[in-house]
């Protein structure tokens, strides 16, 4: 029964569905899965790096346990689940996801075979020195700050980050129809890239990947291809066909193995291993006689004992064919931040808004010209491997159809010895179906096998 001082307004439950999802539609797509395309952040990451940030956790300090800082996010900046912000923190501390970690984990943060982190209570965390870049300047008023959800405290809108973080880390998010899935890139080379694009501003796509080759996934491998990746840079779409890293030796008993050294980026090992077994069972591999997993702390192996009477070559292009050993990465640069509307946000495109926000953001470049940097880290050459073959791409002659990256360290940003930012990885440029390494040009930041 109705009271007095209620009210009953008819309205038609059509206009009013579609008002209440396309309201939650946007929600989800602009706070919560879709990155800013100025930090490369989703809100709980940048809620995650402000709070740790606030709590003095920098690079330099001691871990603490990471259920202290799931609290004050959460009692302060995020409120949703628990598990939700620290598997976010546990994201950001994993090797194999980000090509440069924003948090030092200390203790079980999960593996590249699905294991589950240890629970917060046990872990701890503090900030990597890349991510004390992402918070500098932050006291100057450089960014704009919004209340809390308490009201009793400000956030950024966005953290004044000096380093290109969408481009180096990438991202990737399901909203309401619609996803975002960026690769990672090699940290200099997008920096060559900058340079090149303050140099001239109507740099074009195409000049922009004569320093952004390709992506540069954190576990290492080979792409082979050159179109998805082209189609990517140009248009915010494109496939990226990945292999494994293989190799084929001769183990002590004069056996045939083949040897996996690095593994696709986004594939469980342990998951594509038991594949691989139950194709041998079922019989579409033959010549398969064991599957090791040899993996330690020093990196991937995974060895394929062969039969004596089978072609080695064979059973890899098997393995490649059917198993995760080849898979494809389905780029895709959609964010909603650039006309606060959803689109796909081309390479150039990309540089621009980064470029521009940082020169705003940054106090010396307000009042002046962009400046060069004066130090750049170097890096040992990468190795040419002879070719009997001068065969060229007939789509481009400056761009490979195979891009070898390997995941090595080679270099180490920043003075202090308790810096761990990842290194930059080396990469070896081969054209199909020969190996062809021409002149080596020197770049200022590395060599390339052009």
């Amino acid at each position: 029964m109705i009271s007095e001082n209620e009210k009953i307004t008819r309205v038609d439950i059509e206009t009013t569905m579609k008002t209440a999802y396309i309201d939650y539609a946007m929600s989800v797509i602009v706070s919560r899965a879709l990155p800013d395309v100025r930090d490369g952040l989703k809100p709980v990451q940048r809620r995650i790096l402000f709070a740790m940030n606030d709590m003095g956790m920098f690079y330099n300090t001691a871990y603490r346990k990471s259920a202290t800082v799931v609290g004050e996010v959460l009692g302060q900046y995020h409120p949703h689940g628990d598990s939700s912000v620290y598997f976010a923190m546990v994201r950001m501390a994993q090797p194999w996801n980000m090509r440069y970690p924003m948090v030092d984990g200390q203790g079980n943060f999960g593996s590249i075979d699905g294991d589950s982190p240890a629970a917060m209570r046990y872990t701890e965390c503090r900030m990597e020195q890349i991510a004390n870049e992402m918070m500098a300047d932050i006291k100057k008023d450089t960014v704009d700050m919004m209340p809390t959800y308490t009201n009793e405290r400000e956030e950024p809108t966005v953290l004044p980050a000096r380093v290109p973080n969408l481009l180096v880390n990438g991202s990737n998010g399901i909203a309401v129809g619609m996803a975002t899935n960026m690769p990672t890139h090699n940290l200099r080379e997008v920096l060559d890239g900058c340079i090149a694009f303050i140099d001239n501003n109507d740099i074009t796509v195409e000049e922009l990947m004569q320093y952004v080759k390709a992506p540069d996934f954190p576990g290492g491998g080979t792409i082979y291809g050159y179109n998805g990746v082209r189609d990517a840079y140009t248009t915010g779409r494109g496939s990226v066909v990945l292999r494994a890293d293989t190799s084929i030796d001769v183990d002590n008993k004069g056996r045939n193995i083949i040897v996996a050294h690095t593994i696709p980026y986004g594939v469980n090992k342990s998951e594509m291993i038991k594949r691989q077994a139950q194709l041998v069972k079922d019989g579409k591999i033959v010549g398969i006689t064991d599957i090791r997993d040899e993996s330690d702390k020093e990196g991937t192996r995974v060895v394929y004992m062969l039969r004596h009477d089978v072609v080695p070559n064979v059973i890899l292009n098997k393995l490649f064919q059917l198993s995760e050993l080849q898979s494809s990465f389905a780029a895709s640069t959609t964010s909603a931040w650039l006309t606060d509307a959803p689109c796909f946000l081309t390479s150039k495109t990309l540089f621009r808004i980064l470029l521009s926000t940082a020169k705003k953001w940054s106090p010396v470049a307000q009042n002046s010209t962009w400046p060069r940097p004066s130090v750049v880290p170097t890096c040992s050459k990468v190795s040419c491997v002879p070719s009997t073959s001068s065969t060229t791409s007939s789509s481009s002659s400056n761009v490979p159809n195979r891009l070898k990256r390997h995941g090595k360290a080679l270099w180490t940003l920043g003075s202090s010895a308790n810096s761990r930012l990842r290194p930059s990885s080396r990469c070896v440029f081969v054209n199909s179906p020969a190996w062809n390494a021409r002149n080596c040009r020197t770049s200022t930041t590395r060599n390339y096998v052009s």
